[in-house]
């Protein structure tokens, strides 16, 4: 069962779109479900000159998690610093969402993902430090995009995937 925050956020997503020319554009994908989520991120400075989200959009072909975490997650790192931003966590998307079921808590956690590739694809392209741990989520990320977009584009290996369970 979901919560009425989960299913808001489902019925009525905010920040749903894409930016042209966006700063920033991460996309993820999760190979067991198949949800693919694109974040989008424009970013300004601030008066402390700090980089900070000043709009940010999703696209995400998912469940009603999915669509909820990518939602929820553009709501909260909306005006944020990127910093800021990327301290966000899938319990942070998970617990504004009034909770979500254990076997949806993937969806948080793609949410949180596609935030980082943004960020990441933000400061690789501005040719600024990209912090370690930032770094080594993008790797992971990949692999999980690469195998996500194998999965989903060839039938012949979803199911090869099925005989070997």
């Amino acid at each position: 069962m979901y919560s009425k925050e989960v299913m808001d956020h489902f019925a009525n997503p905010r920040n749903i779109g894409i930016i042209e020319n966006a700063d920033g554009v991460g996309k993820v994908g999760n190979y067991v479900c198949g949800d693919i989520m694109w974040i989008y991120i424009k970013v300004r400075k601030n008066e402390n000159d700090e980089d900070i989200i000043d709009d940010i959009r999703f696209k995400t072909m998912g469940c009603a998690a999915a669509i909820a975490s990518s939602s929820m997650a553009t709501e909260l790192a909306k005006g944020k610093t990127i910093s800021d931003a990327l301290k966000m966590t899938k319990q942070n998307i998970a617990d504004s969402l009034g909770g979500l079921p254990a076997v949806k808590l993937h969806c948080s956690l793609l949410a949180t993902d596609a935030l980082v590739e943004a960020i990441y694809d933000y400061l690789s392209k501005n040719s600024l430090p990209v912090p370690d741990d930032v770094l080594r989520k993008h790797e992971r990320i990949k692999i999980d995009l690469e195998k996500t977009e194998k999965m989903c584009l060839n039938p012949k290996a979803q199911e090869n995937s099925l005989k070997k369970d």
